[in-house]
């Protein structure tokens, strides 16, 4: 499994978030731009904490057994790289969302006037924070799970004999 770059995830979200912003401006002249969702940025925050409660557990169980504590509950390596790919997968989405609230909460900003438009701006803003909370915490559980470095390939490290 190949770890989730950062600058994929920004891609993801400019990308989305141009398209969302002059998606917004098309809708608005064409008719009534529909509301930002009120859950949005509660349903990306409490993936956030699931990741990072996941990471933290992870960690915790990782350190126990390189220290070689009694009792230690060791990491299941299927566990493990399940959480990576539930992590990777809330990355990408909270990426997409970032993208598009963010578009979205850029066009509002211009209307700001509206007290209406000015209540989804916030909701839009709360909900990139999220996201980008979301991502940070999936990146996070992706650095705790890596595997350690394989010098296999390395034709300076000493062979096996």
């Amino acid at each position: 499994m190949k770890p989730l770059r950062p600058a994929l995830l920004v891609g993801i979200a400019v990308v989305s978030g141009v398209l969302s912003w002059a998606g917004a401006k098309l809708w608005d002249s064409l008719g009534d731009l529909p509301g930002v969702p009120a859950a949005a940025p509660v349903v990306l925050a409490v993936v956030a904490v699931v990741l990072l409660a996941a990471a933290v557990s992870i960690r915790a169980r990782l350190r126990a057994q390189r220290d070689r504590e009694p009792d230690a509950k060791g990491v299941d390596p299927l566990s493990a790289a399940r959480a990576v790919v539930l992590g990777q997968a809330s990355a990408l989405v909270a990426a997409l969302a970032v993208g598009v609230y963010g578009g979205a909460g850029v066009f509002l900003l211009s209307q700001l006037d509206q007290p209406a438009r000015k209540a989804q701006a916030v909701t839009a803003g709360f909900t990139v924070l999220a996201g980008i909370a979301v991502i940070a915490a999936a990146l996070w559980l992706q650095h705790i799970c890596r595997l350690p470095e394989d010098h296999d390939d390395d034709p300076t490290a000493p062979a096996a004999r």
